[in-house]
């Protein structure tokens, strides 16, 4: 699949690649994807995000290469359409080294650490960055992150076959549009962002430039490098 607009046969196409996963969307994929068009920015959550959110003393959870190279290919996927950056970040409850250690790497604009309430994180983060929440893709996974998604324009809840319930409410309430196949040990990440580089109708042509390298990759790659991530404790 190239770039531009999608017919709604290559939506549908996109969309039942997803669903055979086992992935569900609670908002029709032709919505979703008009929702992508205004999408400038993205927020993840991160335990039970990018990592199973398993805690122990001495111990910091993980990421994995594939989730991040997801994420890289969906900002450039956006920097392609949009010819600037998405911003960027992570908000999470706790001071994790891990953490910080992806958003440096992957420059991330954005880690808020420590946030009981993540509503007045995503606030302060549309405010810094002149944002609305309507422009934000926000990927979740528990109670806690249900204020921070409230109002994002792509909201993707990372499955936990342990909370049918929460399942049930999200659904129930419309506070997601898709919720993952994959479980946060299942790379959810790169299943979501495959889905919304899909559903951009960017996938080929952005793989491709990833593969040669090119210049469009290359100057991409140097804009994402010159961004120092800024941290927000709490």
């Amino acid at each position: 699949m190239g770039s531009g607009s999608l017919t709604t046969s290559d939506v549908a196409a996109v969309a039942s690649r997803f669903s055979g996963l086992g992935g569900v969307f609670l908002t029709d994929p032709e919505r979703l994807a008009t929702a992508l068009r205004s999408v400038r920015g993205m927020i993840f959550d991160w335990d039970g995000v990018f990592n199973r959110g398993v805690k122990g003393e001495g111990s910091s959870s993980t990421f994995s290469e594939a989730d991040s190279m997801g994420t890289n290919l969906l900002r450039y996927a956006l920097w392609r359409r949009d010819s600037t950056l998405p911003r960027c970040a992570i908000i999470t409850g706790e001071h994790n080294p891990s953490a910080r250690r992806f958003g440096d790497r992957e420059h991330f604009d954005a880690l808020f650490q420590g946030v009981k309430d993540k509503a007045t994180a995503i606030d302060k983060f549309c405010a810094t960055y002149a944002l609305e929440r309507a422009q934000l893709i926000c990927v979740f996974d528990d109670i806690n992150d249900l204020s921070m998604a409230q109002g994002c324009g792509v909201r993707v809840l990372v499955r936990r076959a342990a909370s049918p319930l929460l399942a049930d409410y999200v659904e129930q309430t419309a506070a997601a549009d898709y919720i993952t196949a994959a479980a946060a040990d299942g790379y959810p990440v790169r299943e979501a962002t495959e889905l919304l580089i899909g559903l951009l109708g960017a996938f080929t042509l952005v793989v491709q430039s990833r593969v040669a390298f090119d210049d469009s990759y290359r100057s991409y790659f140097a804009a994402r490098q010159a961004i120092t991530i800024e941290l927000e404790r709490h």
